[in-house]
């Protein structure tokens, strides 16, 4: 063979190696180890895990006294969610420093934008403070979009798609993973609706108003406060609450965590038992996402026998 004719069969393999090569990486898995995704809240977390298994790290960083929907992450923590290889939003205002830190947007994924039409816009923000997190306002659209057990399935399917896309070769185990989720998802939704459907009338006071969602989904007769468990409410927020009683006589409250016993007794003096449904946000304490859910299923019964 002459030096030309040579010259152009190195030329041709090399042209064929560039072509392969980018289109092996992009149909194959450009993550050979374990996807490192970060989250913004704890349904997340659990729905990336349950989905993934151990073809994924699940990063959630947000501390355990802290509520993460107001949490803002530090330099260092920021610099670490842009260099995951996945970023699960909430989306519906969750996480807004979120908007006002650079992340790049390939590794993004709403989990909730394909519903957007279903967000609640909230009417009348109240500002009020919790604890060390400083004061914020409850405005815009209401964020807890998981406690509609049927959107938070959704998310979950929008978690599943988007580890398919990192891991193309896992999609199908991640498909199953999904559908045993979304089976269980499903059947507190059914229960919630059975609970509910018994006396669904019956009206229910929110201690803070984070069940927007929970509410629209289950039908629930639910009017809001704005206590928080730890705190004892002020004069002014028993006046209120006497004044909501006289149009909205509930006989339930229900609480993100254990209330104060003193705020408990008082209410029970004035005919209204305490029940605790946790949105679980942030890390339980004890157990998972599902078995709080579960639990709070349980929480619900005695307020519509």
């Amino acid at each position: 063979m002459n030096e030309r004719k040579h010259g152009i069969v190195v030329c041709s393999c090399l042209l064929v190696v560039l072509l392969i090569v980018p289109f092996a990486a992009w149909a194959g898995d450009s993550h050979p180890g374990p996807l490192n995704a970060y989250v913004v809240n704890y349904p997340l977390k659990y729905f990336a895990e349950r989905i993934g298994g151990e073809h994924v790290k699940v990063e959630f960083p947000a501390p355990a006294d802290q509520d993460p929907v107001y949490w803002v992450p530090g330099i260092k923590t920021i610099s670490e969610y842009q260099q995951a290889g996945l970023i699960l939003l909430n989306g519906a205002s969750y996480a807004k420093w979120v908007d006002k830190v650079t992340l790049p947007r390939s590794k993004l994924v709403n989990t909730s934008r394909k519903f957007k039409d279903r967000y609640i816009r909230i009417e009348g923000a109240v500002t009020h403070s919790h604890g060390s997190e400083g004061e914020h306002a409850h405005e815009g659209i209401a964020f807890t979009t998981w406690l509609d057990l049927d959107l938070a399935a959704k998310q979950a399917k929008a978690v599943a798609d988007a580890l398919g896309r990192k891991k193309p070769k896992l999609r199908d185990t991640f498909q199953e993973n999904y559908a045993a989720l979304e089976k269980d998802l499903m059947s507190l939704d059914r229960s919630i609706k059975e609970i509910v459907s018994k006396n669904q009338t019956n009206p229910i006071i929110a201690s803070h108003p984070v069940y927007d969602y929970l509410s629209r989904r289950y039908g629930l007769n639910m009017k809001s406060v704005h206590w928080e468990p730890d705190e004892f409410p002020s004069d002014a927020q028993w006046s209120e609450l006497r004044a909501m009683l006289k149009k909205h006589p509930a006989k339930w409250m229900i609480w993100e965590g254990e209330p104060m016993k003193e705020s408990a007794e008082r209410l029970k003096a004035m005919g209204v038992d305490s029940l605790v449904f946790d949105p679980c946000g942030n890390t339980p304490d004890q157990g998972d996402f599902m078995s709080v859910m579960r639990r709070n299923v349980e929480n619900l019964k005695p307020a519509f026998h």
